[in-house]
């Protein structure tokens, strides 16, 4: 959807029209309408009783959408983002083309900023669809554009940068709608370089003879059964002045394809949305579009590991031991637990980079989806609480939110190996926490593990949420940065 702002006190009519009423702004808008539609449609005495929720008139050739909110104080966002998209829904079943968005009063909110962002991103959010594939029956949404009023500065910054986080969400919506035929690990490296171009943030793509030269065991192992090459991206912003004197590192799990390998996804229909098993990597490639197109103050590097994960002729194999980037065995006991094998490479080469922070996002284990469903994000950390609870806010201002679950000691006991320093997997139990301590034993710095597997992909859209990949990571990680050593 194209946008655009009207600063001007003179608000013009479009084809579709969403005004949102709150108990303060309720003489404006009547006075707004009688000017518009030539009748007093609705008196301030009984306005909020005839609006309430949403009230839908039309003019013969405009249409009015009356959202109720109650007050601009008091409203969430999340209740925000859901009335515009219950009101973006009408305009396209409607077939409206243009959309114009009043929200009298919102400039007088101490809250004016978000509110107003949330309004914005969601336009973009819920207007999304994947159509690149499509031919003869792609049905576009009917609203193309849509321009929404801002009388202050401040509010107008605001929704623009709410529109640039959007629009880097649904770039990393595009990776994961993307399938794997044209998708490789080479092509999601070279997509990496494309975005790095137009956004001006810096990409550097090892091909498999430079993974191979740096010990890459684990992102080696798992590409054994491919005939496609691995790669391993590096992301890098670094602008003058940065406030963060180390990097913070995203690492994103890039399998673009998981067939489980030898360990073969036995159950039915299991296989049908893993070409979203590289929803991490998009999810760092879509957050360093935003950052670099909002110029964040901070140095960040990127790493993504990537391959496809099949049971080719020389696939390694459970029961093989690999020696991994930081000179440690693994014993391998479930070719399927192949995330954490390219992680691990990622994150022993992030020591190098001496972090302030590291944070890893990756499409993990099926039992974080068990604990919370498609709607969390389960989270395991060892940076220290201050850290934690900033990524927690950010969690629940664009409501991307986790769930932190231990990480404590006993669980190191399931991944004792007999043969090798550890197992690839720790049993039936507390698989999304035994996944982050297999990790963990890679780190040697602040680090946050979001298993990000319930939220990334979904079977039905959510409101603004899309069906399918949903760029979960991109909005969190960018409101973490901007508020980050506040």
């Amino acid at each position: 959807m194209q946008l655009t702002f009207n600063t001007s006190v003179s608000v013009k009519p479009l084809d579709y029209n969403l005004i949102y009423c709150s108990v303060d702004n309720i003489t404006e808008v009547s006075a707004w309408i009688e000017k518009v539609i030539g009748a007093k449609v609705l008196s301030p005495s009984k306005a909020w009783a005839e609006v309430g929720n949403r009230v839908y008139y039309h003019n013969g050739t405009q249409q009015f959408c009356f959202a109720g909110i109650g007050s601009w104080e008091d409203i969430s966002l999340e209740r925000i983002r859901k009335k515009t998209m219950r009101a973006l829904n009408s305009g396209n079943e409607h077939k409206h083309k243009t959309m114009l968005v009043h929200c009298p009063g919102i400039e007088d909110s101490a809250r004016g900023s978000e509110l107003i962002g949330a309004i914005t991103e969601t336009l973009i959010l819920g207007n999304y669809q994947y159509l690149s594939l499509k031919t003869h029956s792609s049905k576009p949404n009917s609203l193309q554009a849509a321009t929404v009023v801002v009388r202050k500065a401040s509010l107008k910054q605001a929704a623009v940068e709410a529109q640039k986080i959007a629009e880097a969400t649904c770039i990393a919506r595009d990776l994961v709608n993307e399938p794997v035929i044209t998708l490789s690990a080479e092509e999601l490296g070279n997509k990496a370089k494309q975005l790095g171009k137009q956004y001006k943030f810096s990409v550097e793509v090892w091909n498999k003879a430079k993974i191979e030269k740096n010990k890459f065991g684990g992102l080696l192992a798992v590409n054994y059964g491919s005939i496609l090459p691995p790669t391993f991206s590096i992301l890098e912003w670094k602008p003058a002045g940065a406030k963060n004197q180390k990097p913070i590192v995203l690492v994103g799990k890039g399998v673009v394809y998981d067939t489980g390998g030898l360990s073969l996804k036995p159950t039915p229909n299991s296989m049908d949305s893993m070409k979203s098993d590289m929803a991490g990597a998009a999810a760092v490639i879509g957050a360093f579009c935003a950052i670099a197109e909002l110029q964040l103050p901070i140095h960040v590097i990127g790493l993504i590991p990537a391959t496809d994960n099949r049971p080719g002729e020389q696939a390694y194999t459970p029961g093989d031991v690999i020696h991994m980037h930081d000179g440690s065995t693994v014993e391998v006991l479930n070719t399927d637990a192949e995330g954490r094998m390219i992680l691990a490479d990622a994150l022993a080469y992030a020591k190098k980079l001496k972090p302030e922070l590291v944070i890893d996002l990756a499409t993990l284990t099926g039992a974080a989806v068990v604990a919370v469903g498609n709607i969390g994000i389960a989270m395991m950390s060892t940076a220290d609480a201050k850290v934690n609870q900033q990524l927690q806010s950010a969690g629940h201002v664009v409501h991307e939110r986790m769930v932190e679950f231990p990480l404590w000691e006993e669980y190191d006991d399931l991944l004792k190996s007999d043969i090798a320093d550890q197992k690839n997997i720790g049993g039936p139990g507390a698989g999304s926490i035994t996944a982050a301590k297999f990790l963990q034993k890679f780190t040697d710095y602040p680090w946050i593990h979001l298993d990000i597997a319930g939220p990334a992909f979904l079977p039905q859209q959510d409101s603004y949420r899309s069906k399918n990949g949903t760029g979960v990571g991109v909005r969190l990680l960018v409101a973490f940065l901007k508020g980050y050593g506040r």
